[in-house]
């Protein structure tokens, strides 16, 4: 009996996974939630190329490719390489390399002939404001029905 319980878990990680199709490209490798999996070369894996291969992520995290019922081993290539910017700003020599920066910028000032894209196709501000809120009509009359209500 416990035989048939392990079968019925084994059934139900199956299932409860997700699943989903990735290709092969010339030199093995699929792309698989930002990373480059590159399967082993053996005599399943030589005959995927260019085609599609089934990636199943159990609950646990833990991805699986299968190709003609077969589970393939692979290698992951460039795991996530994020730098945090905790980890920048730690570092002396670019903290003391961005405030020289940030002097600079400071002591130039900013230079009068650039010109926003609306002015230079001829762009003039009239000075007026719209002091009422919005210009709709509906708008309009209920400020009017507000002030003699």
């Amino acid at each position: 009996m416990s035989g048939f319980a392990g079968d019925l878990a084994n059934r139900l990680r199956e299932i409860l996974c997700l699943r989903d199709k990735r290709y092969v490209s010339k030199d093995l490798t699929i792309k698989y939630a930002r990373k480059r999996l590159k399967l082993d070369f053996n005599e399943v894996s030589r005959g995927l190329v260019g085609t599609y291969v089934d990636t199943y992520e159990m609950p646990d995290g833990r991805v699986q490719i299968r190709a003609k019922g077969r589970a393939l081993p692979y290698t992951v290539l460039n795991p996530d390489r994020r730098v945090t910017h905790a980890a920048i700003t730690e570092n002396k020599r670019l903290s003391a390399v961005l405030e020289f920066i940030k002097a600079e910028q400071d002591k130039a000032s900013p230079d009068p002939g650039v010109k926003p894209g609306s002015a230079r196709n001829g762009y003039k501000t009239t000075g007026r404001r719209n002091t009422e809120g919005w210009n709709s009509k509906r708008a309009k009359a209920a400020k009017v029905q507000n002030n003699h209500g």
